[in-house]
């Protein structure tokens, strides 16, 4: 803490850096919300643009993108690309923080760290806080000017009174006035809600109704600059970009067809495609096509290698020189920032086909000799912490380090849907070329379907389980292990797109564990119990949600445990679950938790229907929560086919969410623009 260190002494690839926000939640379901100020050298935001978070974002000349969380071994991390060639001249310091929301501290959470790396994705520093406290705000570190360079303090900071109080000390205006008058009425609201648990849920009245909307007015705008004297300024109502952000219509308008026979035409059709080699030439060729289009696209994807925010330009089959015959990579991406090219070489595999490491390393080999900074593979497949999709050899020697980084397709449509259907692009046209992208690559001949395959140890495994042959330490039980891990970091990026909501993987291990120990320890508990688990954490839900495939009963259960309200009787908690509920399917498995080891009474909703009563206990034990569940058969293929057990795992995770968590009441949960929250105290 306190320390500080010149960013050119630790790399010579620093004109833009990486720093990731990190922290562990014992129970699975912390997190903190992740915010950069830039700063003059009044030691003050010039405007409250200068002020960004996850609902702002982007700086609108690249300097500053909030790229979200990512998962890791033992939890996720929050990560920001800063391109400080694009820095304003008037940015004197850069403040790097987070805050927690409600009643939550840092205090609860472990391991909470900064890690800085460069544009080639080396890691080059890591700040500790090892006692954060009962503050709900930190800043993590600061990047600050010294003559032509920068350099990073590590800070450490505490604030107590939260977003607010951080905010305000760096000339942040918050209004919280009218935004603390709305929370109060809201939960007061909620309150009289749970009190009348018992009673049929009322209709909202016309009165009611302006207490709402006085809460979404109350959100502060930002305080723009001061303009010439007399100039009038209109304020706006969000902090959020002055563009309007163009998504796709949630009702899709009534076809012109004649029948359904009529194909709608295509922008990139995907008939023709008939070979391997045709689905990853045009698979190529579209994505490219459209990041040099899309912006907000190109960024969402590049950012996170270390390429600059300007000018793009996107080739597919370039020949580069290589020994005795050229090497031509599928693709190439370029991107210009004042005067300087940041390039990349992309190697593209479609339908489940693998990567060879000597073509990876040969295009390694190019780009250090040639000075591009990165190679990009792109395949159905997952990269997982510790587990290297494909081995490469890197001369140490060579002051130009090329940096290897990975996507699936799986996250290339996530981050198409989520731009498309949530977020917003900034006009009409980008918004058509993503729902065209989007089309071509969910349709079943693009060959461009994510993960798709447990492997060839699957069935092995699952016949060992079944006849109890299958010994610990056996190196099937591990890949059968991590395509698990795999499957579901693709569900929740299926999941999250769908939603428009982060959908992570909870990772419950001890602090600073090596993935691969961790997955050691999870394949062999595979080989003592037969069962895979897993559990996801789906932002604005009451709890974690639980996936379990049983290999020996061939079942997979999902499941959510929700707390009990802090408030009311237990008739009336039972009694509100059930009709909340009343859309659920009528098997649903209901079981209440209590502080005894006797355990709580347990039932199907068709059951408890009539009965909510039943869900009490006799002996009067305390109740702690509520667990629910659904069962269905596993499929029992490795493949993606309808029987697959890939497709029942994804099936099962979005029936459950849709026909039984959207059902659920999360008052506790509620998450709250920053600004809001910060009024909010």
């Amino acid at each position: 803490m306190g320390s500080n260190v010149a960013l050119a002494d630790l790399s010579d690839d620093v004109a833009s850096v990486i720093v990731s926000l990190g922290w562990v939640s014992p129970t699975g379901e912390g997190d903190a919300d992740v915010s950069v100020l830039l700063l003059d050298a009044n030691g003050k935001v010039r405007s409250d643009s200068d002020f960004y978070f996850y609902n702002h974002p982007v700086a609108a000349d690249g300097s500053v993108q909030l790229l979200g969380k990512t998962p890791t071994a033992d939890g996720s991390e929050d990560r920001i690309s800063f391109d400080l060639t694009a820095m304003p001249s008037g940015i004197d310091r850069i403040i790097v923080a987070a805050s927690r929301y409600g009643e939550a501290r840092f205090g609860e959470l472990e391991d909470v760290r900064i890690t800085l790396a460069d544009a080639a994705g080396e890691s080059l520093l890591r700040f500790a806080i090892d006692d954060a406290g009962s503050v709900t705000a930190v800043i993590f570190g600061e990047l600050y000017r010294r003559g032509e360079g920068w350099k990073f303090r590590a800070v450490g900071q505490g604030y107590e009174t939260g977003l607010a109080g951080l905010a305000t000390d760096f000339g942040v205006d918050i209004e919280d006035d009218a935004a603390t008058e709305a929370e109060a009425a809201l939960d007061g609201a909620e309150a009289d809600e749970e009190a009348d648990a018992a009673a049929p849920a009322p209709a909202e009245t016309p009165t009611e109704k302006p207490v709402r909307q006085t809460a979404l007015e109350a959100i502060p705008a930002p305080r723009l600059p001061e303009g010439e004297a007399g100039e009038p300024r209109k304020p706006t109502t969000r902090p959020r970009t002055a563009k309007k952000k163009v998504t796709l219509p949630k009702t899709v308008k009534k076809t012109l067809a004649e029948n359904d026979s009529w194909r709608q035409a295509r922008l990139f059709p995907v008939s023709v495609l008939k070979s391997d080699r045709d689905r990853e030439m045009r698979a190529t060729s579209v994505l490219l096509s459209v990041m040099a289009q899309v912006p907000e696209f190109s960024r969402r994807l590049t950012a996170g290698f270390g390429a600059p925010a300007g000018r793009m330009e996107t080739f597919t089959e370039v020949s580069l020189p290589h020994g005795d015959s050229p090497r031509r990579p599928d693709g190439v991406i370029r991107v210009e920032r004042a005067g300087k090219l940041w390039t990349a070489l992309v190697e593209t595999k479609t339908n489940g086909n693998a990567l060879k490491a000597d073509q990876v390393q040969a295009y390694m080999d190019i780009a250090a000799r040639r000075g591009y900074e990165a190679v990009i593979t792109l395949t159905n497949d997952v990269a997982l912490e510790g587990s290297p999709l494909v081995d490469v050899k890197i001369d140490k020697r060579r002051k130009h380090k090329v940096a290897l980084w990975h996507l699936s397709w799986a996250e290339v449509a996530h981050q198409a849907q989520m731009l498309i259907r949530h977020e917003g692009v900034g006009n009409a046209a980008h918004a058509w070329l993503l729902q065209e992208l989007l089309h071509y690559l969910q349709h079943e001949n693009s060959g461009c379907h994510g993960f798709q395959n447990m492997g060839p140890a699957w069935v092995p495994v699952r016949n060992g389980i079944d006849d109890e042959t299958l010994c610990q330490g056996d190196a099937r039980a591990l890949e059968v292990v991590e395509n698990w891990e795999r499957l579901i970091r693709q569900v929740c990026l299926r999941l999250g797109g769908e939603l428009g909501q982060k959908v992570l993987p909870v990772q419950r291990a001890k602090r600073g564990t090596d993935p691969k120990e961790r997955r050691n320890r999870l394949a062999d508990q595979l080989c003592l119990d037969g069962r895979l688990q897993a559990e996801l954490r789906i932002d604005g839900t009451p709890g974690v949600l639980t996936v379990s495939a049983d290999l020996r009963t061939g079942k997979l259960r999902t499941g959510i445990d929700i707390p009990a309200p802090e408030q009311g009787y237990p008739l009336s908690w039972a009694k509100r679950l059930v009709r909340r509920l009343a859309e659920a399917p009528a098997d649903l498995h209901i079981e209440t938790l209590v502080d005894s080891e006797a355990g709580g009474p347990r039932g199907t909703l068709e059951r408890l229907r009539p009965e909510p009563a039943d869900l009490l206990p006799k002996d009067n034990a305390k109740i702690t929560g509520f667990r629910l569940s659904l069962l269905k058969s596993m499929g029992s293929g490795r493949g993606n086919a309808e029987t697959g057990f890939i497709r029942s795992v994804d099936d099962a995770v979005h029936r459950f969410y849709t026909t039984v968590v959207v059902h659920l009441d999360t008052p506790t949960t509620r998450r709250t623009p920053p600004k809001e929250r910060a009024a909010a105290g």
